[in-house]
């Protein structure tokens, strides 16, 4: 008897961003991410238009990880009908509460001041989703563990299987009518400071994999060495170091790589100011799981008591006002909203400021555009020159690069039947493409957004 696997390819098609794949059988329609589209406005607009599906229909939702790019759509997914359980680990559920709740907040109080200060043309603005709308999406969750096969019907089963990255993220093998389909979600690197090393599939008949960095190989820094450096010309030029950090990850790797540092005499003891509310929050879940982290709570404890953690926006203010050399960890990552707005507001027109990106810069954000040399930059409805120093350390990312992909797909047994490639831009995806087909003579796939591929199973 024939089977037929519709796959519905809304998000992360030809983009970094916006991850939705609809898995659409006769037994279950199971959607794998439901993530923001970032970047550019064109894509941010793509996230005001409803799903091109009955989102009533779907079954459930698998998560591959917490990432705003991951889960950020879920609450319009619940407006749109969806009534099902939304499925990851733990740690995963943990910080996709986190950071619905804050990116709720952060919409509802920038509609407010875009309605107060009238910068938008939309009259009025209107908060893309609220904390109400991101609390009714919480009470959908639903954990399971890593490492077992669920069953879902007769014929369709999935499994968690740790993919370093960040905190909880998983790829997911899901097994329908006796084939074999695995969604890689990011895939992190072998040798990250807080986590262990990705696990690597060993089948895949259909496989669908990130590519941020198909083609790239992530520098061999000496991290430790550029921090030092960086922060002993902050403190000669008596001047600021700003670090744009996102709150899952980065921010607890920035943390413990400075403390080490502090640790080990290699800087001295200048204050480090954490300001990141929903930073705050995701160090509790590394408290929480201690099994998904390499840190010991000993160790865990230690670091953050060397640290000034922000907890009020008059925390900030005293904090931009205090005139000694100092390092300011604050969100976002790709400067895209958050408090280290305000340090940029006050500080990147000094020549004294450094600003250091640490992580992947998606076209159209802010982060982009310092990482490109903008002059100015424009937030809150205004431009501001940029007199500040911008640095960027690339192999602090907590994807997998070329090598790492590669690596990551090495212990597949068999010939996939195909190898979507997806999450990236066009020129990652064709060097990860053309590599993979060299590499193991894999018939591969470039799906573009809103693509349904159609699958016979026998």
């Amino acid at each position: 008897m024939n089977h037929f696997v519709n796959i519905h390819f809304l998000g992360a098609a030809g983009i970094v961003t916006g991850s939705k794949f609809l898995i659409e059988t006769a037994d279950k329609k199971i959607l794998i991410d439901c993530g923001m589209f970032q970047g550019i406005k064109e894509l941010r607009e793509l996230n005001w238009i409803d799903l091109p599906i009955d989102v009533s229909t779907i079954d459930l939702v698998i998560l591959t990880h917490g990432h705003l790019d991951h889960v950020g759509y879920l609450p319009r997914l619940l407006k749109q009908g969806f009534t099902g359980k939304i499925i990851g680990t733990a740690p995963t559920l943990a910080i996709a509460e986190i950071i619905l709740k804050d990116s709720a907040k952060i919409h509802e109080e920038f509609t407010k001041k875009a309605n107060d200060e009238k910068f938008t043309k939309h009259d009025p603005a209107l908060p893309f989703y609220t904390k109400i709308e991101a609390e009714k999406t919480i009470a959908q969750f639903q954990v399971e563990a890593p490492d077992k096969w669920i069953w879902l019907s007769e014929h369709i089963s999935y499994r968690f299987q740790y993919n370093g990255h960040i905190i909880g993220a998983t790829f997911i093998e899901l097994d329908v009518y006796g084939k074999r389909f695995v969604f890689s979600g990011d895939i992190g690197r072998p040798n990250d400071h807080l986590l262990e090393a990705p696990k690597k599939p060993e089948w895949a008949d259909f496989l669908f994999m990130e590519s941020t960095y198909g083609n790239k190989l992530h520098p061999k820094d000496n991290i430790q060495e550029v921090l030092s450096q960086l922060i002993n010309e902050t403190i000669h030029k008596k001047g600021n170091l700003i670090i744009p950090s996102f709150a899952v990850e980065r921010l607890q790797m920035l943390m413990y790589l400075l403390w080490k540092l502090y640790k080990e005499n290699r800087i001295p003891n200048i204050p480090i100011f954490i300001d990141s509310p929903m930073g705050n929050n995701v160090l509790e879940v590394f408290e929480r799981f201690p099994n998904w982290h390499k840190l010991s709570t000993a160790e865990y404890r230690a670091m953050c008591n060397h640290m000034n953690i922000i907890e009020s926006y008059k925390e900030t203010w005293e904090t931009i006002d205090d005139k000694r050399s100092k390092i300011i960890i604050a969100g976002s990552g790709m400067v895209t909203g958050g408090r280290v707005l305000t340090y940029m507001q006050q500080l990147i027109g000094q020549a004294s400021t450094t600003v250091l990106l640490v992580g992947y810069q998606a076209e159209g954000t802010r982060g982009r555009q310092l990482q490109e040399g903008a002059h100015e930059i424009r937030f809150f409805g205004k431009y501001y020159p940029v007199k500040a120093t911008v640095k960027n350390i690339e192999s602090l990312s907590a994807h997998a690069d070329q090598n790492d992909l590669l690596h990551w797909s090495s212990n597949i047994k068999n010939i996939p039947e195909n190898v979507y490639l997806i999450h990236g831009e066009p020129m990652a995806l064709d060097a990860l493409r053309v590599k993979l087909k060299d590499t193991y003579n894999w018939h591969v796939t470039i799906p573009k957004l809103n693509d349904i591929e159609q699958i016979s199973i026998n």
